[in-house]
């Protein structure tokens, strides 16, 4: 499993906590997270910069790799739901790759392709925040699924 993020010079807090979780995950479950240029931001309608971004992530995706696009807009998914993804993803051997928009959010060619749209909420959140959410959430998802003391809901 990967996350594919964009922006590559985030505060160092987003870095250290987002790695915080992923590298508590046994090697069997690791998580690789990979960081891509966000588009020069300027005058360009922001769905010209999407579409940039959307061909940098494509060009970085694996065959066969299934994209779970984190969108506000997406599907609202418990931390139990994600579990249950996660266990099923394994027993399938499925590539999954996280994908999380820059600041203006995914362009919409890549999350109509998704096999997946998440929401972390109603929130709008920012995009460097969302990569520690999700790392958290992936960890907590992971021990649940290994009967880890971590998750006490």
């Amino acid at each position: 499993m990967r996350i594919l993020a964009i922006g590559t010079r985030m505060p160092t807090w987003v870095s250290d906590a987002a790695n915080e979780y992923l590298k508590r995950l046994p090697r069997e479950s690791s998580i690789d997270c990979v960081e891509l240029p966000a588009s020069k931001r300027s005058r360009e309608a922001p769905v010209s910069r999407m579409s940039e971004e959307a061909s940098a992530i494509e060009r970085r995706l694996k065959p066969n790799e299934q994209v779970v696009a984190l969108d506000v807009e997406g599907d609202l998914v418990s931390t139990e739901e994600i579990a249950r993804s996660l266990s099923q993803w394994r027993r399938d051997s499925a590539s999954i790759a996280f994908v999380i928009g820059g600041p203006d959010g995914l362009h919409p060619s890549l999350k109509a392709t998704a096999a997946a749209r998440w929401s972390l909420g109603r929130i709008t959140l920012p995009h460097p925040l969302v990569r520690v959410i999700l790392a958290e959430q992936l960890y907590r998802a992971w021990s649940i699924n290994a009967g880890h003391p971590y998750h006490r809901a």
